[in-house]
């Protein structure tokens, strides 16, 4: 299987930033095309409470996605062909979804690597991803200490 298309889920999260570094590091070895996908989790466009209409919530966090892509493509290699996806739901369900309208021969997506009740009280979007997506997955982990 040849990979030429790399797809790498982002957020403002350290470990999905490192995970974009490694994804870009994989594509740029495998002279891959990339994309990214950043999702707006709904819940965070709708405070009815908060006096600010949900279109203009919403235009803020589109802002910030496009912010986190900008400093993504900062560190891309001159010339490197890729793609962004911005998208508003859930997010495991909105990376494969990318994933499969971009025909994306692999996923790159970071974890914090939780256990037990932490991670069964937050979910894991990259277990999700691992489940439903069409293509391999490289799931990057937390980096530790190891003294």
């Amino acid at each position: 299987m040849a990979f030429k298309k790399i797809l790498i889920a982002v957020d403002v999260d350290p470990i999905a930033v490192r995970a974009a570094e490694v994804g870009i590091e994989l594509a740029g070895s495998l002279q891959a095309e990339v994309a990214f996908v950043h999702t707006i989790d709904p819940k965070l466009t709708y405070a009815p409470d908060a006096g600010v209409p949900a279109n203009e919530l919403d235009l803020i966090a589109r802002r910030d996605g496009q912010r986190l892509m900008d400093d993504i493509h900062s560190r891309l290699p001159a010339g490197t062909k890729s793609f962004d996806f911005i998208v508003k739901g859930a997010a495991d369900e909105e990376i494969v979804k990318a994933a499969r309208e971009w025909q994306a021969d692999a996923i790159v997506i970071g974890s914090h690597g939780r256990r037990g009740i932490t991670r069964a009280f937050l979910g894991s979007v990259a277990e999700a991803v691992l489940r439903q997506a069409p293509c391999p997955v490289l799931v990057v982990r937390a980096q530790t200490d190891r003294g």
